[in-house]
């Protein structure tokens, strides 16, 4: 038998365009899964709603956050629609050396090749709406944003979906329980796997 406190915890990069469902299935995989963890990620952006420092996201000013990047303290980072996003190394160390636990990043694209670029083992799962006709439905009828916004987020899907090196695995979000199974499957996977 293997001697389960000695396993190497693993990690998996999740992405997607907005509208895709993406934090329905971490929160889904969370919800049904103990031994891992939601990344935590710094940015310049402002607090919204109830968010609080420390526990969504850790909050910086934008001279604060490059300093960190000249002081290369992040994993990846990317200037998403006018804010700085990026995984601090110490976090990744702290959640697998400290906790033991496996680490689950929720990032676009552009910061899911920095970190594999320096986490190698790390699998990273497309998450798709079952066409393009459906994304656009989906992002118009949130109501949430302007429709400028919505242009630029359907420009930045279309080039995220053309991507498909990146990924290992794409879960088409189609129905959603049958999704819900397959990214528990695939962290299940991801689980048993020899390095």
């Amino acid at each position: 038998m293997t001697d389960k406190s000695k396993i190497t915890p693993h990690m998996l990069i999740v992405c997607g365009p907005s509208g895709t469902g993406k934090s329905t299935l971490l929160g889904h995989l969370l919800s049904h899964r103990q031994t891992c963890c939601l990344s935590r990620s710094t940015t310049t952006r402002a607090p919204r709603g109830t968010e609080q420092n420390g526990v969504e996201y850790d909050f910086v000013d934008i001279e604060t956050f490059q300093k960190r990047i000249e002081n290369n303290e992040f994993a990846e980072y990317a200037n998403v629609f006018g804010n700085y996003y990026g995984t601090p190394h110490e976090m990744i160390r702290s959640t697998v050396e400290e906790k033991g636990l496996d680490v689950l990043f929720d990032i676009d694209v552009q910061g899911a090749r920095q970190l594999r670029a320096q986490y190698p083992g790390v699998w990273c799962v497309l998450i798709a709406p079952p066409s393009f006709e459906v994304l656009e439905k989906r992002l118009r009828s949130r109501g949430t944003d302007a429709p400028e916004v919505i242009e630029r987020r359907l420009n930045t899907a279309r080039q995220e979906l053309a991507q498909t090196d990146l990924f290992d695995f794409t879960i088409v979000n189609d129905v959603l329980d049958v999704s819900c199974s397959q990214i528990c499957a695939l962290y299940d996977a991801l689980r048993l796997r020899n390095r």
